[in-house]
Order: structure tokens, then C-alpha cells, then sequence
């Protein structure tokens, strides 16, 4: 089985247990391909934990999940030094701490102080964490997938804009529509009824392979996304959207009222990669426009500061960047 064979197999399981929602299953394939991190946004019960359990489930690789409340210290994600007797020696020796797994839960990030927030910085950005004034390597396929709810903020502290912008894409889930829901009723009630039976719920298609997806398989998709070609032309329009989140008095006096604070290069880093990754998934071995336009709302939407004005005008993240997408040409 190829990598794209296999990525179209992941694919297709995680449809089958997240009703509704295949672009959100989308864009989280997208990340892992990236090699980046995921913040999933939406209210309770739009199945964020469930897709990513799904995701790890048919991934060979180990999972942790980490309840982020107001009482949790750093050391409690990152480890820490521990006291061993060994020969009648005292020995110090570090215990890792559950940040250190291939797919990382980080549920309700929002709910922890920033002290702890800020404990997930070095191991996000660098791959590494460091203790004692040691520093311990991340396993290499390493991706945090955080969620928060964005109308319950009583006992909330919001993300910081440097930790935001770890994240490589930001991805908001909405209410599936009328039909999927029913379906969600339908494989809620066979999975229901299996656990009883101790058997497989009805509604999921039989599985001619049941193994897991190897990491192995991810780095070599991420080896020939590494090969999609970027032309100059693509590249100077990724550049020109970021800079107008910059700039945005260029393009109007609307966006310049709206925009106080633009994307960092990571926002351009982070768009070509998912365009590189979205033309893979398409087939292509080339990125195109549409593939930029396709990513640019996940990867900006978290980097842009809006101004008072916005927010008296109602007017969000998505919105100016679909404003910015409008105004800004692509480079012959």
C-alpha cells in the first residue's frame, strides 16, 4: 500500500466515526502531514476528543491526554526529577511526563494557567524539553492537538499570542447538518449496542486490514509532500496574503480599520505547507491557488489581532481574511 493509499484508508475510518465533519477530519490530516499542531475550537459535544481518539486509534502510535485545569503545574506534563536509590546511592532520574507520546491530547488547554501554557512551548516549537538543565528529545512524530470551547470562559485564561502561533492551523467545528446527525444517532446506537455485545458496532463497513497505520508511513508521505512543487508565482502569492495581514491600509481602508496586528512568518511557513499537503491529498504534484485558498482561513485565523472597530462592526477573523483573499491577486 502506497502512503497516499494508506492516508485514503485513515481517511475513510475516521469518516466513519466522525459523522458530518469530513473537512475538520480534513484539515487534521493535513496537520499531521505538515508535521504541525491542531487547536479545534467549537462548543461541547461537537466530537473534538472523539476525532482525536480516532485519528490515534488507527495510527500505530502511543497517545496521551493531558486535562489541562487551574491546579495543573508544568511539571505534571513535562515530568520531572525523581529520587532513586540505587547501590545505596541517591540518584536523581527523570520521569517523563505524558507530553512525551506520538499524538497528544491537550483538552481544554484554556483552562490552565499560563505558567503551564507556556510549559508546552519549547516542546511545540523545538521538539525538546528541558528539565534540570537537561534536555530530553520528543519522540519524532509528535503532534498536540488541543481543544477549547469558545463561549464558556468563566475560569478560562485565554492562549497567549506566542502559543497561538505554534499552532499551524486553528479549525472551528460547526453542528453537522440534519442527515448527518441522524447518523450520528445511528452509530451512537450501534456502538451502544456492541458494547453489550462485546461485538463491532453495526454501522462500521467491514475492515479488509485491520492494522494500524506505522509511523512509518507518515514520514514517508511527508517525504513526497517535501516534493510538491511551488512555483515562484505561488510563492509570492502566500508571501503577499501574509504581508497584507500586515499592511492591510493597502487594500482598503475597511481592512486597515479592522486589523491591528498581522501574521508572524510562521503564517507563511505554515500556508505553504498546507498547500504543498492539500495539493497531495488532491493528487497533484503541484500546488495551485486553490489549494492556497483552501488552507489560508485555518492557518491565519488565529495569527490576526482585530481592532476595537471590528469588533464593534461584528466583523471576525474569517471575515477579514476572506477580505484579504478577495483583495489580493495572484502574481502571474
Amino acid at each position: 500500500m502506497t502512503p497516499r493509499e494508506a492516508i485514503a484508508d485513515l481517511q475513510r475510518r475516521m469518516d466513519v466515526s466522525i459523522i458530518g465533519q469530513r473537512d475538520v477530519i480534513r484539515q487534521i490530516l493535513v496537520a499531521l502531514l505538515s508535521n504541525g499542531h491542531l487547536l479545534l475550537e467549537s462548543l461541547p459535544g461537537l466530537a473534538k476528543t472523539r476525532a482525536v481518539k480516532s485519528l490515534a486509534k488507527n495510527l500505530d502510535v502511543t497517545m496521551s491526554r493531558i486535562q489541562f485545569t487551574p491546579d495543573l503545574l508544568p511539571s505534571d506534563i513535562t515530568g520531572t526529577e525523581v529520587l532513586h536509590q540505587d547501590g545505596g546511592k541517591n540518584l536523581f532520574r527523570f520521569q517523563q511526563g505524558p507530553i512525551f507520546g506520538n499524538i497528544i491530547l491537550a483538552d481544554e488547554i484554556n483552562r490552565a494557567p499560563a505558567k503551564v501554557q507556556a510549559a508546552l512551548l519549547e516542546a511545540m516549537e523545538e521538539r525538546q524539553i528541558t528539565v534540570a538543565g537537561t534536555t530530553h528529545r520528543m519522540p519524532e512524530l509528535f503532534m498536540v492537538l488541543a481543544t477549547q470551547n469558545p463561549i464558556e470562559q468563566e475560569g478560562t485564561y485565554p492562549l497567549p499570542e506566542a502559543q497561538l502561533d505554534r499552532f499551524m492551523m486553528k479549525v472551528l467545528i460547526d453542528y453537522p447538518d440534519p442527515d448527518s446527525e441522524r447518523g450520528v444517532l445511528a452509530l451512537v446506537r450501534s456502538e451502544d449496542a456492541a458494547a453489550g455485545s462485546g461485538s463491532q458496532p453495526a454501522t462500521q463497513s467491514p475492515q479488509p486490514d485491520d492494522g494500524k497505520i506505522a509511523a512509518e508511513t507518515i514520514f514517508a508521505a511527508r517525504r513526497e509532500i517535501n516534493g510538491i512543487h511551488v512555483s515562484d508565482a505561488i510563492a509570492r502569492y502566500i508571501i503577499d496574503l501574509v504581508n497584507a495581514t500586515r499592511h492591510p491600509d493597502k487594500y482598503g481602508e475597511q481592512l486597515g480599520k479592522w486589523l491591528q496586528v498581522g501574521s508572524s512568518p510562521r503564517g507563511g511557513i505554515n500556508l505553504d505547507r498546507a498547500a504543498r499537503t492539500n495539493a497531495w491529498l488532491e493528487g497533484r504534484d503541484h500546488v495551485t491557488p486553490d489549494d492556497v485558498r483552501a488552507m489560508v482561513r485555518s492557518v491565519l485565523r488565529h495569527r490576526l489581532i482585530l481592532s476595537y472597530d471590528a469588533n464593534a462592526d461584528h466583523v471576525g477573523p474569517d471575515q477579514v481574511v476572506e477580505k484579504l483573499v478577495e483583495a489580493v491577486a495572484v502574481p502571474a
